[in-house]
């Protein structure tokens, strides 16, 4: 239950100190900006549990009235304290604590910048717009999606019928596509009807519609541990506390997960069922039963990150088509086989829980683009379109086995053997240090024109080794291994 502070009176020439929120000590003029000060003094708070899980903070007006500061200040602050992972922001209602175990070391200082370095990181590995050799980044080349098939796709989506230019379309999303892609799940892995599917700006903007609709500040969300990173992000920032469940070569510690389950009673979780990333490995049949089997237990939902089936081997796991859609919901994308740009991703419901997640979509957005829609629609259904796909399988098979090679000759060990897909994830059997780990070897690596993704994205326990996430499409290049054997040598 959410703690409110007591109202502030606006008319009080100092600033007061009202029991539910105590005035911070600030220095003017002395060592560290006053955002800086803002910053270090309540994440010691949340730290300290002062401050619980769940608490809402005071108004940016309060705040600023409180501590006899502007409001473009607390601004700031708080900015920094969303991207920190300490608050999260839910329009119109203020901001909340939203976790207090955040690792002693991104804590920040008094008279510290707060640590921007690996948002800056993550701005180049998903805006595309680095000239960087991206070594480290989600997408494929764009001559290996089959250029022609997607810009005719395009073309025929712009030839949009005139009195479709009226409103804003289908809440659910484009109907054709949703039929289409009806039909394909029904034959190829479970009956579904296209009003059971919704469709979204991606996967993310599917996952962040997940959490606004099933979970409120405080709750408990399990991710894969190591995981996709920008989701970790993601659930911090709707004020729930992310539980990692470990992952491996052998699939997920369903030990672990049991006993998190009962210590903290998830709302959801999140899960690859297929080519994980970022190890590339699939759960097996009776894992996926498994996993089912402690959902049912401890009675929360199960979000299958399905984007990469299509590059999977035929007949892995579903356990959208296991569960009958009951306490699944199945999240697709098509950046994998086709141009991320296009930005189209589908939720795939219960018929019961399908009208609230509409309801979302439609208050935090309104619809989705049915010109991308059509897009995706035209692309799909063409009859290259399967060609193209099992070409790209065949491209990312033999990419795969060159860079197991290549990293292996930089001293380099795969955590897992991958599945399929297009990432290995591989390091050296070093534990990292404040002076050497991921972060530090990736911020040498962006200087000499390389974007890597180093193990501190995807894990929320501490590594115990240094490792990177490597897209095979982009691994050949003579200047990564140069990079790898130097780094290798370099004393640390």
């Amino acid at each position: 239950m959410e703690t409110a502070y007591p109202a502030i009176d606006q008319s009080a020439t100092e600033p007061p100190t009202a029991p539910g929120w105590p005035v911070i000590a600030i220095e003017r003029g002395g060592k560290g900006s006053l955002v800086d000060q803002i910053v270090s003094a309540i994440s010691a708070m949340v730290g300290a549990r002062e401050l619980r899980i769940g608490t809402k903070m005071p108004s940016v007006r309060q705040f600023a009235k409180c501590n006899g500061v502007s409001t473009f200040t607390v601004v700031e602050s708080y900015d920094r304290l969303v991207t920190l992972g300490l608050l999260s922001s839910r329009r119109g209602s203020g901001y909340f604590v939203a976790r207090q175990d955040l690792p002693a070391a991104l804590l920040p200082l008094a008279g510290e910048a707060t640590p921007t370095a690996i948002d800056a990181l993550t701005a180049h590995l998903y805006s595309g717009m680095s000239d960087a050799l991206a070594v480290g980044a989600g997408w494929l080349p764009p001559e290996w999606y089959g250029e022609d098939t997607i810009l005719d796709a395009v073309r025929h989506a712009m030839r949009i019928p005139a009195n479709r230019l009226r409103g804003y379309g289908h809440p659910l999303g484009f109907p054709t596509l949703r039929q289409h892609l009806a039909a394909c799940l029904t034959e190829d892995l479970f009956p579904v009807e296209p009003e059971q599917i919704l469709l979204t700006h991606g996967a993310t903007h599917a996952f962040d519609l997940i959490l606004r609709t099933l979970t409120r500040p405080g709750d408990t969300v399990f991710v894969e541990d190591p995981g996709y990173s920008n989701l970790l992000s993601l659930i911090r920032h709707h004020g729930c506390v992310a539980v990692g469940i470990p992952r491996g070569d052998q699939g997920l510690d369903f030990e672990a997960l049991a006993a998190q389950a009962t210590r903290t009673q998830p709302k959801l979780m999140f899960v690859n069922t297929v080519l994980q990333n970022p190890l590339g490995t699939s759960l097996s049949a009776a894992q996926a039963h498994r996993l089912l089997g402690l959902a049912e237990q401890f009675d929360f939902w199960l979000v299958e990150d399905d984007i990469y089936r299509e590059l999977a081997p035929r007949g892995e796991a579903s356990l959208a088509a296991m569960d009958g859609l009951r306490r699944v919901i199945r999240v697709g994308s098509f950046s994998k086989t086709l141009s991320p740009v296009l930005r189209v991703g589908s939720i795939c419901a219960s018929a019961s829980l399908l009208p609230e997640l509409v309801r979302v979509k439609m208050l935090a957005g309104l619809t989705t683009s049915e010109i991308n829609e059509r897009a995706v629609y035209h692309a799909i259904s063409a009859r290259p379109y399967k060609r193209m796909v099992d070409k790209l399988i065949a491209q990312l098979e033999a990419a795969r086995e060159r860079t197991i090679d290549s990293l292996r000759g930089a001293g380099m060990t795969p955590l897992a053997k991958p599945r399929g897909g297009m990432f290995v994830s591989a390091g050296w059997r070093q534990a990292p240090s404040a002076e050497w780990n991921g972060q530090v070897i990736a911020d040498q690596a962006l200087k000499a024109g390389i974007l890597l993704s180093p193990c501190d994205f995807f894990m929320l326990r501490q590594p115990e080794t240094i490792w990177f996430r490597f897209n095979v499409a982009y691994t050949d290049h003579p200047q990564l291994l140069t990079f790898l054997r130097h780094i290798c040598r370099q004393p640390n």
